[in-house]
């Protein structure tokens, strides 16, 4: 029987993990609010669906579901209209992309996924109750993945060096844990082969360091000199970018490894960005 994955939010990592799937024979279904990337879903052999959408109709035929549109002010936008229909859905997985940011700031100190969640952002705190609202279904085979700093092909130091718009900004103590997409992937199909609903990951790779550190070795493997330093009090950052800075912590991600038998591709910053510069290079 083939087996087909409803993609609620297809981005960035729900297309790593289409790559994995496709090749084995899965059927990938993709939502966009966009029509204009209909075709571009479908010309990667993705099946497209407009979202919004009739989340019943849509999960006709679905044995996994994985939900990587985030919550608004209102709360989480699936659940708003489609608790009812996914509480009755017979489901073999659910994966619920969150983010490390649930744990707040740790001024540099290590988190796991028994460390109590103490977001202090706005964006952090819907995350939290977000992820208590999928968990909460009774029935449903919720996995919460917890996603440290993405970037890959396209997204990251490269990509900002190469714009013009990276900052190397310090702030004293300040530490990021990263992941590359494709390892997000290998995550999402481990945990498929393994489930255990209601269990939660940190996806992380094994290198937590200052951001001004990933942009100076991104920017010596580019051979150009990196930006000039800027302390943090004086950077110029959209609300947004300023809110990652406010937690600093070093996740851990034992999880993965022990529970799902995961082996990173990229362990450290240093694998992950040379495997790109070798990707655009070919």
């Amino acid at each position: 029987m083939t087996r087909t994955v409803l993609c609620l939010g297809y981005g960035y990592s729900a297309q790593a993990l289409a790559r994995r799937l496709l090749p084995r024979g899965w059927r990938v279904i993709g939502t966009t609010r966009s029509a204009e990337k209909v075709e571009a879903l479908r010309a990667g052999g993705v099946e497209p669906l407009l979202w919004p959408c009739d989340l019943g109709a849509a999960l006709d035929g679905v044995s996994h579901v994985l939900v990587s549109i985030g919550p608004d002010a209102e709360g989480d936008p699936v659940l708003r209209e489609g608790r009812a229909v996914l509480a009755k859905a017979k489901l073999d997985w659910v994966g619920y992309l969150s983010t490390t940011g649930v744990y707040g700031d740790h001024d540099g100190g290590w988190v796991d996924e028994e460390t109590p969640t103490g977001a202090a952002t706005e964006r952090g705190q819907r995350r939290v109750l977000a992820e208590q609202d999928w968990l909460g279904i009774d029935g449903l085979p919720v996995h919460v993945f917890r996603l440290a700093g993405i970037y890959g092909p396209g997204r990251g130091p490269f990509a900002k060096l190469r714009r013009g718009v990276a900052q190397r900004i310090i702030k004293k103590n300040q530490v990021f844990s990263r992941i590359h997409v494709e390892d997000i992937a290998r995550v999402l199909e481990a945990s498929i082969a393994r489930p255990d609903p209601g269990r939660v990951y940190n996806v992380c790779d094994d290198d937590p360091q200052p951001p001004e550190v990933v942009l100076e070795h991104a920017a010596e493997m580019l051979g150009i000199a990196p930006p000039p330093a800027v302390p943090f009090e004086e950077a110029e950052m959209s609300p947004m970018a300023r809110s990652f800075y406010a937690d600093s912590k070093r996740v851990r991600n034992d999880r993965i490894k022990d529970e799902l038998g995961v082996k990173l591709a990229y362990p450290t910053h240093m694998d992950g960005l040379r495997a790109i510069l070798k990707a655009e290079g070919a």
